[in-house]
C-alpha cells in the first residue's frame, strides 16, 4: 500500500486503491482525493509554518500527525492538484496561486481559479459550462469517460461536488455550474508594490490620478494588480507561471465585462510536448 501510495503522489494524484484494484484499472486524469476546502488548510498550514515554504515534517509536526503516515502523505496531494503547492526534496512550497489564497483579500478569486486547475473539474465545466449538469449517476459516468476509473467514481463525484460549492460555482443552483463574480476590492496589492507607475520595466500602467480605481487607465483594480504582476522586461517568466497569469487575467476580464447575453470562452494551455 505504501509503495502505491508513493507512486501517486508522484503523479499528483491521491488513489484510495489496492495494488490489485490499481493494475486492473488507474484513472488517467488528475483530480483529488480531498475537497479544496482541505487544500486551502493545507496551504494556510504551510503559510503559518514558514511562510512561502517549509519542510514536510515541519508541517506534519504542525498538524500533529507522522510525516511518514499514509494519510498525511495523501493529504499532501489534494493541494498539488488544486496548484496551490509544490513540493521538492522534503520542501513543500506555495506557489503564485497558493500565496494568493492564503491572502483573505484575494482567496474568493484565487478559489475559482484553484478549482478550474484540476483537469476533471476544468474539462466538466467546459463541457456544461451555461448547460444544467446530469444527475449524479450520469455524471459519474461522464467522469468515466473523461478518465476516472470505475471504482473511484463515486468518490471523485462527491468532492467534485463539495469542490464546487467551497469554490462558489453553485451560487446560481446546485444544478448548474456558473462562474462566481468576485467583487474588486481596491486594496488586493499592497500600494507600494504598485504604487511605481512603470512598474520597474519602463512601461507606463497610468501614474497618478483617476479615481484610484484603475490608475488613470479606468480600469477594475483588480486587473491593475494583475498587470503590475508582469515581471519587468528581461526577467525569466516560466511557462507554467505566464499560463497561470494569461487564465486570472482571461478570468478576471469575463467577470467584470460578460453579461448574461455576451460571453466570452477562451481556453489557454500549453503544447502538451512543450518543455519548461
Amino acid at each position: 500500500m505504501q509503495e502505491e501510495q508513493t507512486k501517486n503522489d508522484n503523479s499528483g494524484q491521491a488513489q484510495a486503491e489496492t495494488p490489485a484494484e490499481s493494475k486492473r484499472e488507474q484513472s488517467s486524469i488528475q483530480f483529488p482525493y480531498g475537497d479544496l476546502d482541505d487544500a486551502v488548510q493545507l496551504a494556510k498550514a504551510v503559510h503559518e509554518v514558514g511562510g512561502q515554504s517549509c519542510q514536510v515534517e515541519q508541517l506534519a509536526g504542525h498538524l500533529k500527525v507522522a510525516a511518514s503516515g499514509g494519510a498525511f502523505r495523501a493529504r499532501l496531494a489534494y493541494p498539488r492538484v488544486f496548484g496551490l503547492v509544490e513540493a521538492e526534496r522534503g520542501t513543500i512550497s506555495l506557489t503564485q496561486l497558493g500565496l494568493r489564497i492564503v491572502d483573505p483579500n484575494q482567496e474568493t478569486a484565487a478559489r475559482i481559479e484553484a478549482f478550474l486547475t484540476v483537469p476533471l473539474y476544468k474539462a466538466i465545466y467546459d463541457k456544461y459550462k451555461g448547460y444544467t449538469l446530469p444527475p449524479p449517476a450520469a455524471l459519474e459516468r461522464e467522469m468515466a469517460g473523461l478518465g476516472v476509473s470505475s471504482k473511484q467514481k463515486d468518490k471523485a463525484r462527491q468532492v467534485f461536488d463539495r469542490s464546487a460549492r467551497q469554490a462558489g460555482f453553485f451560487w446560481a443552483g446546485t444544478d448548474r455550474l456558473t462562474l462566481p463574480v468576485v467583487k474588486a476590492k481596491p486594496e488586493t496589492r499592497p500600494i507600494e508594490e504598485t504604487s511605481d507607475s512603470t512598474n520597474g520595466s519602463g512601461r507606463n500602467f497610468g501614474g497618478g490620478g483617476g479615481n484610484g480605481g484603475g490608475g488613470g487607465l479606468g480600469l477594475d483594480p483588480l486587473l491593475m494588480a494583475l498587470l503590475g504582476k508582469i515581471p519587468p522586461t528581461g526577467d525569466p517568466w516560466p511557462k507554467d507561471q505566464r499560463v497561470r497569469w494569461f487564465r486570472t487575467f482571461a478570468m478576471n476580464v469575463s467577470q467584470i465585462y460578460d453579461t448574461g447575453e455576451e460571453v466570452v470562452d477562451l481556453s489557454i494551455n500549453l503544447p502538451k510536448d512543450a518543455g519548461q
